[in-house]
């Protein structure tokens, strides 16, 4: 079981990812005009209220800031690009068949938690609901298996449609997406906190 082999290409998600950050602030109202099943429904009405709150809480200072946008999809655009740079250097790793170098995999585990809560927020894919449960539980796995499935679910979110194609609204994609971003935080957190644990 070893993760894609093909390594993340950085450069053409930069574009991606602005555009998703803009599709998912400026699309959620739609989401929420949609008919379908009562899940979905709520899903979509529950992502319209976020946006309204997020967007009350900007509207009771100042108007929205052109350059203060431009940082956060800066922000995100970094994030984004780190996140599958870290990803390709932990396939190399595994790939390389030796024993890991528990500095880098404590770096790099701790970085895409850190990165990855922060697009949490700034891409509002905030965490699913609780009884939603994880595929799997991180912290009995070994440190291999973790790097594994961490690759995995990077490579889920990052080809979820919603990220393949900017614009989309599809309230179980984006079910899917949080609860992707969601595993990519909590299984880097449990690999970090694992390896801290072995390190000399």
């Amino acid at each position: 079981m070893q993760p894609h082999r093909d390594k993340a290409n950085v450069r053409p998600w930069s574009m991606v990812i602005i555009s998703l950050g803009c599709s998912i602030v400026f699309s959620a109202p739609a989401a929420g005009q949609t008919v379908g099943d009562p899940a979905k429904a709520r899903m979509q009405e529950m992502d319209r209220r976020e946006l309204q709150l997020n967007r009350g809480a900007e509207d009771s200072g100042r108007p929205t800031d052109p350059k203060r946008t431009q940082a956060m999809m800066n922000q995100v655009s970094e994030d984004f690009q780190r996140i599958l740079t870290l990803h390709n250097g932990i396939v190399r790793a595994i790939d390389a068949k030796q024993s890991f170098n528990l500095q880098f995999i404590s770096e790099a585990a701790g970085e895409i938690r850190k990165r990855s809560a922060r697009l949490q927020s700034s891409l509002q894919l905030p965490k699913p609901e609780p009884n939603e449960e994880p595929a799997a539980d991180p912290k009995v796995m070994e440190i291999k298996d973790g790097l594994i499935l961490l690759c995995r679910q990077i490579e889920n979110f990052v080809r979820n449609p919603i990220i393949e194609t900017p614009g989309t609204v599809d309230a179980q994609q984006l079910r899917k997406a949080r609860r992707d971003l969601q595993s990519v935080v909590e299984i880097s957190d449990a690999i970090k906190k694992r390896v801290d644990k072995q390190k000399p």
